[in-house]
């Protein structure tokens, strides 16, 4: 497999942000996105079959790719660590289990999940920049990144300012996202956060794209899971084709991570489906795609069990978030 680096760097498209004219004119010169091709191919691709065998490697691989999230007002440090817990060992009775790629929680959460996790290779993401919603001022942001990264976040998510980037302020949205990825410094993968559900059309969901893997972003991620329309098939192909094409025109891979609606075993296969269909095996591996979720690991491990068994289990047999 290959890793090529996702550091910032010079590269063939550098000048195109070079002023807030260039960039736009950059951002608006994207060819516009075919609606109807592009919702019937990622529907085409969700009807593939997938057989016994390569069910249960897609099982252990989507299992390994979830990002295991709580973000509520009233998470407690014991529901962190119990998170934890679950991601080292997400089936206590079966070690071959894989863990999960991460847990995400607030910033405040991350000493806990840090510790709840140490050891494992389980990494720490943590939610910033005035998550969910963005509205806070760039001195706020980046106080918001510091705290998650001193308290040893390993992945940062951030969430753009959709107003600035709706009214075409496409240069406030780039200089705050290059801003938070030097707050990450070297230790913390930055996620950038569209909230595509509310950027209108897939023309926005493009050039979101494109912004944020010009400005630095190690993960380009399509939600927050606090909308009403969050991770579909169609907006992740977008965004699949938009990281393939960066990395054929600069040298640079950056990750795909989908989040919020991903509920079952047969979903998490179709977003597999897409990411080999489209960006290739190069990103079937969770450093390069993640899901965002918190009840889909349940049912990937009850699908497990029945293939494992031929049987499903009882309802005590995983734990309940």
């Amino acid at each position: 497999m290959t890793m090529p680096t996702t550091a910032p760097a010079a590269h063939a498209l550098g000048d195109v942000t070079a002023s807030d004219s260039t960039l736009r004119r950059f951002l608006h010169g994207l060819p516009g996105v075919d609606t109807v091709g592009l919702e019937a191919r990622a529907a085409s691709l969700g009807t593939r079959s997938i057989k016994t065998t390569a069910k249960a490697y897609a099982i252990d691989l989507a299992i390994s790719m979830v990002d295991l999230t709580t973000l509520e007002g009233a998470d407690t440090p014991g529901k962190v660590r119990a998170l934890g817990a679950k991601a080292v060992h997400p089936d206590p009775t079966d070690r071959t289990t894989p863990t999960t790629a991460a847990v995400c929680v607030y910033p405040d959460m991350v000493a806990t999940a840090k510790e709840a996790v140490a050891g494992s290779g389980v990494k720490v993401a943590s939610v910033a920049t005035a998550f969910p919603a963005g509205r806070a001022a760039i001195g706020v942001k980046l106080a918001d990144v510091r705290d998650a990264v001193e308290a040893g976040a390993d992945e940062v998510d951030m969430v753009i300012d959709r107003g600035a980037f709706l009214a075409g302020n496409y240069m406030k949205v780039y200089d705050e996202i290059v801003a938070v990825k030097e707050a990450c410094g070297t230790s913390a993968r930055l996620k950038v956060i569209f909230e595509t559900g509310e950027l209108s059309t897939y023309d926005n969901i493009r050039r979101a794209s494109w912004l944020g893997m010009l400005a630095g972003a190690d993960f380009i991620k399509t939600s927050t899971g606090k909308v009403s329309v969050n991770a579909t098939p169609a907006n992740t192909l977008l965004m699949l084709e938009a990281v393939r094409d960066f990395r054929a025109q600069t040298g640079v891979q950056v990750g795909v991570k989908p989040a919020g609606g991903i509920r079952t075993t047969k979903d998490a296969i179709k977003f597999l489906v897409l990411v080999n269909e489209t960006a290739g095996e190069d990103w079937l591996d969770n450093h390069w795609f993640r899901f965002g979720a918190s009840s889909l690991l349940n049912d990937l491990l009850m699908q497990r069990q029945k293939l494992a068994t031929g049987r499903y289990s009882g309802p005590d047999y995983v734990t309940v978030d």
